[in-house]
């Protein structure tokens, strides 16, 4: 990544899945999502010459953004909250009350995950290959598949029970 042209194209094409994640890291604290989501940025243009290609550019920089909120949550030992609003604005239709109870149980539900949980299955929930989220924490795929299966299952009995 060599001009400021390209890293706006980057930023451009990513920006919107790396403040999700961040989102999802924050419990549904924007300000928060955004410090990191600028953060992170700020640390892919500081260290744009040594990308070396290895892996895709969306996973180096889903990498980036993984370390800057779990450091930053491990740093300040954050308490995070839900906040249900921008949960309810930003992710289900107001019509489905029973959709918006769900989806606020699973984020909550996420919330107790041990934190190399957490970043698998946001990274999930946004579509990203499943292939790329293996190159992002350093897994075979296997047991990316393996383990991602047992949050699932981890989740919807979580969401279940309401623990």
């Amino acid at each position: 990544m060599n001009t400021e042209q390209e890293f706006t194209t980057i930023y451009n094409s990513c920006a919107s899945k790396v403040h999700r994640l961040c989102l999802g890291y924050a419990s549904g604290n924007n300000e928060l999502a955004n410090e990191w989501l600028q953060e992170t940025f700020v640390k892919v243009w500081k260290h744009r010459n040594s990308f070396k290609g290895k892996s895709s550019i969306d996973t180096w920089i889903y990498r980036i953004a993984v370390n800057v909120c779990l450091g930053d949550l491990r740093k300040s030992r954050k308490s995070i909250t839900i906040n249900e609003e921008v949960l309810s604005n930003s992710i289900i239709d107001d019509n489905n009350d029973n959709d918006e109870k769900n989806i606020k149980k699973m984020y909550h539900c996420i919330e107790k995950l041990n934190e190399q949980n957490r970043a698998l299955i946001l990274l999930e929930l946004e579509n990203i290959p499943q292939a790329t989220i293996a190159d992002t924490v350093g897994l075979a795929h296997g047991t990316l598949r393996t383990r991602l299966s047992r949050i699932r299952k981890s989740l919807l009995k979580c969401i279940r029970n309401g623990k």
